[in-house]
């Protein structure tokens, strides 16, 4: 199985969460920035990872995951934030990324929080809205992703590709994410 891992990482953190996904991937595989993917095309699964900027993606995440998410393609997406994985804020964050690939099957998707970089906490702790002046104050996320979430990426991908085998192989029926 030919496996491609893509990602955008502007402070490191889904950089760090990408690697970790490609060393639990044990078939043929590459890694890139997502900027240097033309396609898809030749993979059987493409691991897509992306920051979560403000409260889902950017603009053109949105036209990333719309290029490369299309008929035909399984992919599997993760997601880097500064919100503990347990905000309750989180999942309607992840849905806007579902969306935004809902061309393609999600075959599984992976977030854990990664460093909020210091000069957006700034910008953020000055900002007119409330919400992200209050998220700036609570930020937990010095030094993350640990290798505790990397561990945890690094077991993604190895379920991912296990479930993709195993249907492969007939022995598991697919399941819509």
């Amino acid at each position: 199985m030919k496996v491609l891992v893509a990602y955008m990482s502007q402070t490191g953190n889904t950089k760090k969460v990408a690697e970790a996904i490609y060393e639990g991937i044990d078939d043929d595989k590459e890694i890139k920035k997502i900027d240097e993917v033309d396609s898809t095309e030749g993979y059987e699964i493409a691991f897509l990872g992306f920051p979560v900027h403000g409260e889902g993606p950017d603009k053109k995440t949105v036209q990333l995951l719309e290029r490369h998410c299309t008929a035909g393609r399984k992919v599997a997406l993760f997601t880097t934030h500064a919100s503990p994985e347990d905000a309750e804020e989180l999942p309607a964050t992840l849905e806007k990324f579902r969306q935004a690939a809902r061309g393609a099957e999600i075959v599984d998707m992976f977030d854990c929080q990664g460093q909020l970089a210091k000069a957006i906490k700034m910008f953020m702790s000055i900002m007119p809205n409330a919400k992200y002046r209050r998220w700036a104050k609570m930020d937990n996320s010095q030094g993350q992703p640990d290798e505790t979430r990397l561990e945890r990426a690094r077991a993604f991908s190895k379920e991912v590709m296990k479930k993709l085998h195993d249907i492969e192989a007939g022995t598991r029926v697919p399941v819509a994410f």
